[in-house]
């Protein structure tokens, strides 16, 4: 009976995912496993071993939390991959899925914020680098994406054929598509941003000095500008696609674009890119090793067996020099 229901509701609904619906469900069981692995290890890392607090390891601990909570929802993406589901469950659980999506965005801008100011203006110390004031911008930003997402709650057209079936190309209402189409400004400024940051860090890494009379100094330093290009490539790479596909996606949901083969495409691309956006959560963990000394030696010492002998690994103060190698 439940094959016929959904048999009827796919001829119904005439966009579909075309070549990609085999492999869709594939790509999200892969990010699922290899996620939750490094996420669940990240997390016994940053909540269970002893770390100086200081605001990276706040947003750090913030990022690993929105990942492993968007790589829970890919279960039930599988699950109800071109079928019918409760519609209020889908559309909590896709609402969810892009709240801690956004999140890892703003999460990923306060580390570069924090490695920008620390290597830019390395003799200021910003409130928001404090970890009283990081703790207080992590929950606000928890707090703005919950309060924003409530308006998608009841932005669908309910009388679009796709509509029923979860996780899909759904026709938006006004405010629906007015919410869409900000939180795609609001990335761009925040990616702008990003990138500037990025470009300043580097300039400056170049003009240090690392060592003076070490004859590897040069050879050093160009490793520390290819780390440090490592975490805006990560961005660009899983979030950007996505971003250029939802303008004019959210211009078909809101039927502006109104041909069918159209739409049709704009749903393929805005699934694959948002499979590829999902990668994020394997990627993370790399920043960290990069990003965090306690991270790396943590992992290093697990993979040599050493785990059980190591102390508070944060004890000691690390030079300027030395922590901006740590990107």
């Amino acid at each position: 009976m439940l094959q016929e229901i959904n048999l009827t509701i796919n001829e119904s609904c005439q966009i579909r995912d075309g070549i990609l619906s085999p492999f869709l469900p594939i790509g999200y069981i892969v990010i699922c496993c290899i996620g939750l692995l490094f996420n669940t290890v990240t997390l016994y890392i940053f909540f269970f071993r002893e770390h100086a607090d200081s605001s990276m390891v706040v947003y750090m601990r913030h990022l690993t939390l929105a990942d492993t909570l968007l790589v829970m929802c890919l279960p039930l993406r599988v699950y109800y991959h071109n079928k019918e589901g409760p519609f209020y469950l889908c559309k909590v659980v896709g609402i969810f899925f892009y709240i801690n999506m956004y999140s890892s965005i703003l999460f990923l801008s306060l580390i570069s914020l924090d490695r920008y100011l620390k290597i830019i203006k390395p003799v200021w110390v910003f409130r928001i680098q404090k970890t009283k004031w990081s703790h207080m911008a992590s929950y606000i930003i928890w707090v703005i994406l919950i309060l924003g997402v409530i308006p998608l709650l009841t932005s669908n057209n309910p009388e679009h054929p796709c509509v029923k079936i979860c996780f899909h190309f759904h026709s938006k209402g006004l405010v629906g598509g007015t919410v869409n189409l900000t939180t795609l400004v609001l990335f761009i400024v925040f990616y702008v941003a990003f990138l500037c940051f990025y470009v300043k860090i580097t300039k400056k890494l170049k003009t240090m000095s690392m060592g003076n009379g070490d004859p590897k100094a040069q050879s050093r330093k160009k490793r520390v500008i290819i780390k440090t290009s490592l975490v805006p490539a990560i961005f660009t790479l899983c979030f950007l696609p996505y971003h250029a596909v939802r303008i004019p996606y959210v211009l078909a949901q809101l039927n502006v674009i109104g041909d069918l083969h159209s739409q049709q495409l704009l749903h393929i691309l805005n699934e694959s890119t948002l499979l590829l956006s999902t990668l994020n959560s394997c990627l993370d963990p790399i920043i960290y090793y990069f990003l965090s000394s306690a991270y790396r030696k943590t992992i290093l010492c697990a993979i040599q067996g050493k785990l059980k002998n190591m102390y508070s690994l944060n004890s000691r103060r690390i030079s300027i020099n030395h922590s901006n190698t740590e990107i």
